[in-house]
């Protein structure tokens, strides 16, 4: 098999990863801040390239503006959805969360598909990051390499927000301990609808850059949702750094199978899980205290 083929598909690992990436640290926000278990996720992605379709490809807004304005969208529907239905069952168990987030991920799925029906839309890449770019060792789309910069941005980005700011270390410390963190005259509910909120908004900035790359479709957040899952329990279900490089490796897992043998592309993925799960039971980074 050709080696500069070989090297192309692993780049294109990397764009898959990036996608993993983002979608898993929006679930490791969630989850690590509010124990939810969040079904909702994939359609909050599904939106996200949605929302994209119309402001481009519709509204004929610049996919710049896009890239700034959809998460805002869709983290200000994670908001209005955390704060008017998910808040309001904290204190039962956390079986009714899951099934609520569920009902919402088929509501929004459904509402997609009567707005602009079921069959999907197209979504061309931006003229200016049309084309591709010589690397030395291999020739790569601009787009391509656009995702892997932006994705590794974000990525910091979120990290340095959560272990370096005053409002990170509030959303930590309502981590660890809410009931301290209300005692010390912070209103911890808003803190919990602005983590939602951040969490949706990356599983947004996710599907705006996935748009190009693949159809823009009512059921898109399915095809990711299990693998994301994956991914975070991987990585160590609250860890931001066991995230990241899990969803790396996914991406580039699924890539191999491809290469080598279809057929097993997918199987792969749980395969790894298992043996991770087997040598280390809280996954790459798991701990007890969550953000680390």
């Amino acid at each position: 098999m050709d080696f500069h083929f070989i090297l192309i598909q692993l780049f294109n690992g990397l764009i898959l990863g990036s996608i993993y990436v983002l979608l898993s640290l929006g679930l490791t926000v969630i989850f690590g801040t509010l124990g939810v278990v969040n079904f909702a996720h994939g359609a909050l992605y599904m939106l996200g390239a949605y929302a994209a379709y119309t402001l481009v490809s519709v509204l004929n807004v610049h996919f710049l503006w896009a890239i700034l304005l959809c998460p805002m969208i869709v983290g200000a529907i994670g908001m209005g959805l955390e704060r008017l239905l998910i808040s309001k069952l904290y204190k039962l168990p956390h079986v009714y969360n899951l099934l609520l987030t569920f009902g919402i991920m088929y509501f929004i799925q459904d509402a997609i598909k009567i707005i602009y029906g079921p069959e999907g839309e197209p979504f061309n890449i931006p003229k200016f990051l049309d084309g591709a770019i010589d690397l030395g060792f291999i020739i790569y789309p601009k787009y391509r390499l656009f995702i892997i910069t932006l994705t590794a941005i974000l990525a910091a980005g979120v990290w340095l927000f959560l272990v370096k700011t005053k409002l990170g270390a509030i959303i930590r410390a309502g981590t660890d301990d809410s009931g301290m963190v209300e005692a010390l005259g912070i209103n911890i509910s808003k803190i919990f609808t602005l983590v939602f909120g951040m969490g949706a908004g990356l599983a947004g900035i996710a599907g705006v850059l996935a748009a190009p790359i693949q159809d823009v479709s009512p059921l898109m957040g399915m095809n990711f949702l299990v693998e994301t899952f994956v991914v975070v329990i991987v990585g160590g279900m609250g860890s931001i750094g066991g995230s990241i490089l899990a969803g790396l490796i996914v991406g580039e897992l699924v890539t191999i199978g491809i290469i080598f043998w279809p057929p097993i592309s997918t199987t792969l993925i749980y395969i790894f899980m298992v043996i991770i799960l087997i040598v280390r039971p809280r996954g790459f980074m798991g701990r007890v205290a969550f953000f680390e």
